[in-house]
């Protein structure tokens, strides 16, 4: 939780709103079809139960915030340059909705999917 001191108090953002931040900018990126921890092979995840595992962490130390995403690409996509626009878009989405800064932003591709038919 960050806490910076306002006008008239102060203010409290939780890590996981800036987690659901992150979630919605990665969203935002063609060639990102899911943030998702992947597909469990566990005999929990084949159970139904959900994985333990969040797929978007955020690790805040002095104020600076360094997020770490899971992310389910579209095949034949290219994965670099949508890794990179996903952490430049989570990077400034986060940085101009919450004044956090953000040192890195680690895109972790966990899983493919197949594209959708065009409509």
């Amino acid at each position: 939780m960050d806490v910076q001191n306002t006008l008239g108090g102060s203010l409290q953002i939780s890590t996981e709103v800036v987690a659901k931040i992150a979630k919605l900018a990665a969203l935002e990126i063609e060639g990102v079809a899911d943030v998702s921890t992947g597909p469990s092979q566990s005999v929990r995840g084949l159970l139904g139960k959900t994985s333990l595992q969040k797929p978007v962490t955020v690790d805040m130390q002095e104020g600076v915030a360094v997020v770490t995403i899971d992310v389910i690409a579209v095949y034949g996509c290219k994965i670099m340059a949508v890794s990179e626009k996903v952490q430049e878009n989570v990077k400034q989405t986060i940085q101009n909705m919450t004044g956090i800064t953000v040192s890195r932003v680690n895109v972790v591709v966990v899983g493919l999917t197949e594209p959708t038919p065009a409509e």
